[in-house]
């Protein structure tokens, strides 16, 4: 038993680049951590990870013990996992990472139904809008809107297509006045997000005819819920997910501007780690979502939810 957890304490060190990281999701002591990886150093007689003040880092032996060790722990884990599933409901922690926006209007509105049903799993909720490595922060799920991950270990199984909006304040149109085609756009103020997918390039499609315009934003951020309150105060249009101003529109705090005109459809994606047997906690979690969706968003925004 104690040969299995030092192992356990080397991988999750070399994976989380970090002791006490490693220390923390084995829920054990930095000492204790310490001890169980400075006695399989000394059982092998061999020096596994070398360290300073500033970063640590796998020596050769490392390195090779890792490529090792790791499948061995992995298959161990989906072993237990796969007996857990059947004894008992899922339990433990499910760590999900999404955007702000997604987290706010989707994922905490859920919580109180889902953990009803699964009271022994508890849900960490990290709001990023770049993408955590899974590995590095110990993510389960992942709310993302690419369709692709350059590791081929991430499954990826689509959610559905939003639809998105340009709108501003009923403020902001009395002032500049409200653009009548999309060429309007260069003389306004526009506010992006700009982890967009070429967020300074606006591609429009009325029909059979298209439009590409260049923007010059005057303010962009990485955070949709930035733009939105730069919005409602007047700042200027928005190009935003109908989801997250779909509100303030139905309260009038937010007008659509070119509806004739269709902007690209925005994929909505849960992603999760390849494993031979899908944990419970994924999966029951991704099942409840899709669902929840489905069922409580407003008409309009989805375009599809499968």
């Amino acid at each position: 038993m104690d040969r299995l957890l030092q192992l356990e304490v080397f991988a999750k060190t070399a994976d989380l680049g970090s002791l006490s990281k490693a220390a923390e999701t084995l829920r054990m002591s930095n000492a204790a951590a310490s001890r169980h990886l400075s006695a399989l150093e000394e059982r092998l007689a061999v020096r596994l990870i070398e360290r300073n003040t500033r970063r640590q880092w796998l020596t050769e032996a490392g390195q090779e013990l890792l490529q090792r060790c790791g499948s061995i722990l992995s298959e161990l884990a989906e072993a237990e996992d796969a007996v857990s599933d059947r004894a008992v409901s899922p339990q433990g922690m499910l760590r999900v990472t999404s955007s702000l926006s997604f987290a706010v209007i989707y994922l905490a509105p859920m919580l109180p139904a889902f953990r009803a049903l699964y009271p022994k799993l508890n849900v960490q909720i990290i709001a990023a809008n770049r993408y955590p490595d899974f590995i590095e922060a110990g993510i389960d799920v992942a709310i993302r809107t690419r369709e692709q991950e350059p590791d081929s270990n991430i499954v990826v199984r689509r959610i559905g297509q939003m639809r998105r909006v340009l709108a501003a304040a009923p403020s902001y149109i009395a002032s500049r006045g409200r653009p009548e085609a999309p060429g309007d756009l260069e003389r306004h103020n526009m506010l992006v997000y700009s982890l967009a997918n070429d967020p300074y390039s606006l591609r429009l499609r009325k029909g059979n005819a298209t439009q590409t315009i260049r923007v010059t934003p005057t303010l962009d951020s990485n955070d949709g819920q930035v733009i939105r309150g730069a919005a409602l105060a007047g700042l200027g249009i928005l190009i935003q997910p109908l989801y997250i101003v779909q509100g303030d529109i139905l309260a009038g705090k937010l007008v659509p501007v070119l509806l004739d005109w269709e902007l690209p459809l925005l994929t909505m994606n849960v992603a999760y780690q390849n494993r031979v047997r899908l944990p419970a906690k994924i999966r029951v979690f991704s099942d409840f979502l899709v669902s929840h969706i489905r069922e409580h968003s407003d008409s309009g925004i989805w375009m599809e939810a499968k």
